[in-house]
């Protein structure tokens, strides 16, 4: 009885779920980037093992920087002479930088059957500053990974 009434006293149940979901939240974020960061590796192998899916950057170039609205998640992608280079830093001088307003709407956006980036951007989940249509190109590649990998292509 007496411990009840000093968990009630405390706050201790109110404190144990605020630090319960900072931990989840930490955990999300570090999820997402590194899935995040292994969806990419995946291109940058694909593009090198795959002609029919390199002719997707040939003679493109583009920097793009990926980041979530706390910065927990940051991760930039440079495409120059047919190859890709993955860095988990911010990059100046990008076409396009995506911020995501957290780890969660970065997994809704990644793991869509059908990845709607206006959607997105009108539901205030992702903000984007530069070129939409580096976005674009980028999203179509990555769907296009998506359905390689479940061989739907």
């Amino acid at each position: 009885m007496l411990e009840k009434i000093f968990n009630l006293l405390f706050f201790r149940q109110f404190r144990i779920k605020r630090i319960k979901n900072k931990f989840l939240t930490s955990l999300e974020s570090e999820f997402a980037g590194e899935f995040l960061e292994l969806l990419l590796k995946l291109m940058k192998l694909t593009l090198f093992l795959n002609k029919n899916f390199r002719k997707n950057i040939k003679g493109f170039s583009g920097r793009y920087l990926f980041k979530s609205k706390d910065r927990s998640i940051t991760v930039a992608v440079v495409f120059k002479n047919k190859k890709m280079k993955v860095l988990e830093k911010i990059i100046d001088n990008t076409n396009v930088t995506v911020t995501f307003k957290d780890a969660r709407a970065l997994m809704n956006y990644i793991l869509s059957p059908k990845p709607d980036i206006l959607g997105a951007i009108l539901r205030q989940e992702v903000v984007f500053e530069g070129n939409l249509n580096y976005l674009y190109k980028f999203a179509y590649m990555s769907r296009r990974l998506q359905l390689m990998a479940t061989g739907n292509i």
